[in-house]
């Protein structure tokens, strides 16, 4: 069984695990619209040191570019610049490696420290015996 990826108009719209032969029957529409994936396939390399396929496993959403021979998920702010050898997206600054959590801002284009609120203890008393 292999993972496979229905792509319309350059864009994934379903992903199936599914024989090579079986799928070209044509019940699950026109063969010619699957692209195989690989769900172990991360950045174009493959996370078990096997051969990567076609960059990035496909999600729903991702476009395929079938000049590159790539899955490339969608851009996750404007300012993202798509990284031509994983085909993934990275911020304009690298965020900070000071152990601290982080969100990006796309506002001003920067990484902000992200601080969980303080959760205070709600302390409830035991009924009388």
């Amino acid at each position: 069984m292999a993972h496979w990826a229905r792509v319309q108009n350059g864009i994934v719209t379903n992903v199936i695990v599914i024989e090579k032969e079986v799928l070209d029957l044509g019940h699950w529409g026109d063969p010619a619209e699957w692209v195989q994936t690989s769900y172990n396939t991360q950045g174009g390399k493959h996370l078990l040191g096997g051969v990567p396929l076609r960059k990035n496993y496909a999600g729903l959403g991702y476009s395929y570019d079938a000049v590159r021979d790539a899955f490339i998920p969608p851009s996750p702010f404007p300012s993202w610049v798509l990284d031509e050898e994983t085909c993934l997206w990275n911020a304009p600054t690298a965020m900070p490696t000071d152990g601290k959590m982080y969100n990006w801002d796309e506002e001003t284009t920067s990484w902000i420290e992200f601080v969980p609120p303080v959760v205070e203890e709600v302390v409830t008393e035991e009924p009388a015996v």
